[in-house]
């Protein structure tokens, strides 16, 4: 397999996708809940699963393939090579925004990371890398990360595990937000991580992503030098939901082992 062809494949595929996207704000969507009010999905999201199924299917078809929107096989292993795909993370911004809203894929075989992308669909902005090779803002280099106080650190968190919740220790969490610069939230997982590997945002905390969300983000992270893992410190699990860091390798430590308290 040439990684680097399946890169240019992979590019394509995803710049056609980002431009279906940005056409069908032309007609109405067509706008469902899952799991709850909060967690939408649109026809859009399915179509866009199916495109990248369709393009994948066609070119390589002993490739797994494992969606957000569940269009692909129903994947119990990362043996062999597999796909991780989020067509669109973000889609309540999607919906109510059309803005920051990106799509993420991670290329795996046999459990590791090959090939991640997060692209900005409205942007047309690409974070991607190559596994041993090297991350990419569109075609800038992704500069290894520099140390950061942790009192200096700008981090992405949502406010609601700053409040009272079942999860984790929002006392905790408070004192966090209270010893570092600023917080941010743009409600895209996707979005947040190629945000900390380009330095945008020194770490982002989560306590439920599927692999989808984080798949592609993981492969970036690596070259940069950033660190992710659960909020256990064990490394990120990409078959099933888990809670997730992904953070400057200065104050990842710190945040996990004076800060995180799950209950």
């Amino acid at each position: 397999m040439d990684i680097n062809k399946l890169d240019e494949f992979a590019k394509k595929m995803i710049f056609e996708a980002g431009k279906r996207i940005r056409e069908a704000f032309s007609y109405d969507l067509v706008v469902e809940t899952k799991s709850g009010a909060n967690d939408l999905v649109t026809n859009i999201d399915r179509e866009t699963e199916l495109f990248f199924i369709e393009k994948i299917k066609a070119s390589f078809p002993q490739h797994k393939i494992l969606g957000e929107e569940g269009m692909g096989e129903d994947v119990k292993s990362l043996e062999g090579p597999v796909w991780i795909i989020d067509p669109i993370d973000g889609t309540m911004n999607f919906v109510k925004q059309h803005r920051h809203f990106m799509i993420t894929i991670g290329f795996f075989v046999d459990g590791v990371g090959k090939l991640g992308y997060i692209f900005d669909v409205m942007r047309e902005d690409l974070f991607h890398a190559i596994e041993g090779q090297g991350a990419w803002y569109n075609d800038s280099p992704l500069r290894q990360l520099q140390p950061v106080p942790l009192e200096e650190a700008v981090i992405g968190i949502n406010a609601t595990w700053v409040t009272p919740n079942r999860l984790v220790n929002h006392e905790k969490m408070t004192e966090l937000v209270h010893t570092i610069r600023g917080t941010r939230s743009y409600g895209s997982a996707a979005m947040e991580i190629a945000y900390v590997v380009s330095g945008k945002l020194d770490a982002y905390i989560s306590m439920r992503l599927a692999p989808w969300d984080i798949g592609g983000g993981t492969i970036i992270a690596k070259e940069v030098g950033a660190i992710t893992t659960n909020l256990k410190g064990e490394d990120c699990n990409l078959l099933s939901k888990d809670t997730f860091i992904i953070a400057n390798p200065s104050i990842h430590h710190r945040i996990l082992n004076e800060y995180i308290e799950e209950k």
